[in-house]
């Protein structure tokens, strides 16, 4: 089981200095099929040294019983079974605080009344000092129903607020905007394009996250004809960069470009449809692509894409992506030697990168290795800071081009977690956003460097 599947503990044990106490609690954790994290020494005394053990295990049934099997071990005993990710998120993990101290009657009167009059009456008379005057200028909205949460399926918008903090976080930690969860308690498009529609004067873009397809496609589509500000599915577009880049890589390491070879798109789901999409606005050439929905084949075809069958695909495609969700859909015997295969259903992959491998794949990657954290953040500050009134094709292909450019040798892309990274996308989308004329800032400061 992958292990952003295990269920993880932390155990804090007292154990006697009597020689093997330690030695025999770690065994009793691995008999029970229990696997052993970070341990870290609380306190030591004379007698009796006090450790935080981190486990992990499958299911619930197994976390039971190696809690047992350490509260047996001779010479332990367990003092406290935390869970830190549900510590880490009580409370919430993100905040609205003021950027400014108030600490005095002057300064309140600067930020609240009667000084604030100002800035309103400036701005109802030109809308525009908004960007430069309030918050509006670094807020993006993050929308979603909670149909498509992570691999978990429609659980609601409440239970899938964690993800839209965890967005928020990332967003503020890597390029400084502002994120704001919307949880929208109706599945209906009209209801959620008039709610989003309503509310879109608040923020600077807005970013849809985890909406069940085919709504995804209507609702973007109608809510980005109706606004003046980028609107990003990030489902569909934050993949289809990462993936994209990904495949650059990859043919990159195997000699091979992906204009000269075949690719085949299995599952045309959200991320299926718009990697299919931007893959054939890439190189030119139609994508094959496979799904049991027929009205899923059909709208394929319309963007120009080949329908096709899985079979097919893996009989024909030198290049093969999948985004089914359907863990081991991909049998070892369908794969062709030379093939390069991403298989990015999380967390079980359409067939495992050693299987593939061994089967014959030249290349082969799963989810774990492409995350879309690489894209919808610099995509967004390149986006507002250029003050698009939307993302195109060429600006989503330009930050693509940038990931692929700086993913180290042997690596399928950059680190996430470098902030480099995102200010080279960020500054390649609103750059390549001033060349297609649909900059409506009067100036990008690091577009000067």
């Amino acid at each position: 089981m992958p292990w952003e599947q295990k269920l993880m503990r932390t155990v804090r044990c007292r154990n006697s200095l009597a020689r093997g106490t330690l030695a025999r609690l770690l065994t009793a954790v691995s008999l029970e099929g229990g696997s052993i994290g970070e341990i870290r020494i609380i306190k030591e005394g004379l007698h009796a040294i006090v450790r935080d053990i981190t486990i992990f295990a499958d299911d619930r049934d197994q976390l039971d019983a190696i809690i047992a099997a350490m509260e047996s071990n001779p010479g332990t005993t367990v003092l406290e079974v935390r869970d830190e990710v549900l510590e880490l998120h009580q409370k919430g993990k993100i905040a609205i605080r003021s950027r400014y101290k108030i600490d005095s009657l002057a300064t309140l009167r600067r930020v609240y009344t009667p000084g604030v009059a100002e800035v309103c009456l400036q701005i109802a008379e030109n809308p525009s000092l908004a960007r430069r005057y309030t918050v509006t200028s670094h807020l993006v909205a993050i929308v979603t129903d909670g149909t498509a949460i992570l691999g978990l399926g429609d659980i609601g918008p409440l239970a899938g607020m964690p993800v839209m903090e965890g967005k928020a976080m990332l967003m503020e930690t890597l390029v400084g905007l502002s994120g704001v969860p919307i949880l929208l308690n109706t599945k209906d498009p009209d209801e959620i394009i008039e709610a989003v529609a309503h509310i879109a004067p608040t923020f600077a873009a807005i970013q849809l996250e985890d909406i069940s397809a085919p709504r995804c496609f209507e609702i973007e589509k109608r809510l980005q004809e109706v606004l003046d500000i980028p609107v990003i599915h990030d489902d569909q577009h934050g993949t289809a960069v990462v993936t994209t880049a990904a495949l650059m890589v990859a043919a990159r390491s195997q000699g091979v470009a992906l204009r000269d070879v075949r690719i085949g798109q299995i599952g045309l789901g959200a991320a299926g449809m718009a990697t299919a999409r931007m893959l054939m606005k890439y190189t030119g050439n139609p994508v094959l692509g496979a799904d049991l929905s027929e009205e899923a084949l059909q709208r394929f075809a319309a963007l120009g894409g080949q329908p096709s069958t899985l079979p097919d695909i893996m009989a024909q495609a030198d290049i093969v992506v999948a985004t089914t969700g359907a863990a081991g859909l991909i049998k070892p015997e369908m794969v062709r030697p030379g093939q390069i295969i991403l298989a990015l259903s999380n967390p079980n992959p359409e067939i495992e990168p050693d299987a593939a491998l061994a089967a014959g794949a030249a290349f082969a990657a799963d989810g774990k290795s492409v995350n879309n954290v690489l894209g919808f953040p610099g995509i967004l500050r390149g986006a507002i800071d250029t003050y698009v009134p939307y993302v195109s094709d060429e600006m989503y292909l330009a930050a693509a081009e940038t990931l692929a450019s700086l993913t180290p040798e042997g690596e399928l892309a950059p680190n996430p977690l470098n902030k480099a990274v995102h200010e080279a996308v960020a500054r390649a989308v609103a750059a390549k956003a001033v060349e297609q004329g649909l900059a409506r800032a009067e100036y990008v400061p690091y577009l000067e460097d």
